[in-house]
Order: structure tokens, then C-alpha cells, then sequence
């Protein structure tokens, strides 16, 4: 590893068609070395995602050391942060976790609305998910996007999935659903020192005697 020049984690541009081969390549041979599927894309598909701003690149310097990207399905609603990779030489150092977690914000950027989720074999990207929010849930609550599927031919498990009908395979899923955090935002808020809209009207109203009596007994049930 270049130890002069520090690792950097980009959003893709025109600037880096050149290392779409080595990208493709790369993800070619972890698939081999692992023995499960990572279903290889066609380089203009990872040109295209650059041009989008959909990509990240992680370089030392001018060396390619890791890749991302985010794709779309079902409208918007789901989006999924594939292809992640990292070269041999950069293993082991916590680069993929960097990488998925600007991918990860990139995603949240461009589709604030949208349900992530990913699938994979690996116990590294399971625990980075649950790290970033992901959960387990069943293929079922994944999109129904055709186009997404089809993704999945190029992997040596596509029969297991086809034979299941969708529903299960070697791979776990995982969601991150942007809605659980709405619903925790009013127990944040009381932590934060904000009055619950209830709480206030038991304020208001104790000065004109209409409340004191379900007040007192409210605070005792708290106390």
C-alpha cells in the first residue's frame, strides 16, 4: 500500500472511465475466489454510473483500491448500494466499511424516500449494514423490480433463487427503511429537552384549575 498518499473515497466522475476495466475485473475474481455470486456488471453499465454520480472510488493516490455504487428499482422506492469491492492489496484495513458507508450517504442524498437494501453472502457487509441501520428481513420485502432479478442471472446461485421462486437463496437480505428514524424523532425530542404538544396544554390549563387534578395524577404514575 502507498503509504504517501493517503487512501481517498470519491463520488465518480469522467475522470475515472479508466479504471472501469479493473473494476469489472476485480469483482470477476473475488466472485471466483469466494465461490459465490457477484453478479458482474458490463463496463458501460459502470461508466454510465459514474457519469450519474451514482459511484464511489476509493484511490491511493492513482491506484485503484476499492469501488460502489448505488442503483434504483421499483420507481424509486428501493435503492441498493451494489458491487462492492475491494482490491487484494487493500483487504483487511476497513476500506469496504468507508466505502459502503459514503455510499450509503450518497444513497440518502439522492433518494431521501427510498428504502435501502442490499443482498450478500458476506459476514463483513452483513455486520457493516447493521452498523449503518440495516435489518434482516425476507426476500418478500424486497422490490418487486423485474430489472433488479435479472441482475441476479449472472450469479452462479441464480438457479437456487429460480428454484425457490424468489423467496430465499444463499444470500441474506438487509433494508434500511428511513421511516424508523421518524419514528423514533419524539422520544429524541423529549431527550432534547422539547415539551410533548400534551404536556404543554397540562401547563397551560393547571393555571386555570381545568387540569391540576390530571396532572397531579400523571406525575405520580411517572414518579
Amino acid at each position: 500500500m502507498n503509504e504517501v498518499n493517503p487512501i481517498q473515497i470519491l463520488i465518480a466522475n469522467d475522470d475515472h472511465f479508466k479504471y472501469v476495466s479493473i473494476i469489472n475485473d476485480t469483482i470477476q475474481q473475488a466472485s471466483e475466489e469466494r465461490g459465490t455470486g457477484i453478479a458482474r456488471r458490463t463496463d458501460e453499465y459502470i461508466t454510465n454510473k459514474m457519469k450519474e454520480g451514482k459511484a464511489i472510488i476509493a484511490l491511493d493516490g492513482e491506484i485503484f483500491a476499492g469501488f460502489c455504487y448505488v442503483e434504483s428499482w421499483g420507481h424509486n422506492r428501493f435503492v441498493a448500494n451494489s458491487g462492492l469491492i475491494v482490491a487484494p492489496q487493500y483487504r483487511g484495513v476497513g476500506l469496504a466499511k468507508s466505502i459502503k458507508k459514503k455510499a450509503f450517504e450518497r444513497s440518502r442524498e439522492l433518494y431521501p424516500e427510498a428504502r435501502i437494501f442490499g443482498l450478500t453472502t458476506g459476514l463483513a457487509v452483513m455486520k457493516i449494514n447493521s452498523e449503518l441501520g440495516y435489518r434482516p428481513v425476507t426476500f418478500s420485502e424486497l422490490t418487486d423490480d423485474q430489472d433488479f432479478w435479472k441482475g441476479c442471472q449472472s450469479c452462479v446461485n441464480y438457479d437456487i433463487l429460480m428454484r425457490t421462486e424468489r423467496t430465499k437463496c444463499l444470500c441474506t437480505a438487509m433494508i434500511f427503511d428511513p421511516k424508523w428514524e421518524k419514528k423514533e424523532v419524539p422520544k429524541a425530542e423529549e431527550k432534547n429537552g422539547k415539551v410533548h404538544p400534551f404536556k404543554k396544554w397540562l401547563n397551560r390549563e393547571q393555571g386555570l384549575g381545568y387540569a391540576s387534578s390530571l396532572k397531579s395524577k400523571l406525575l405520580k404514575k411517572q414518579s
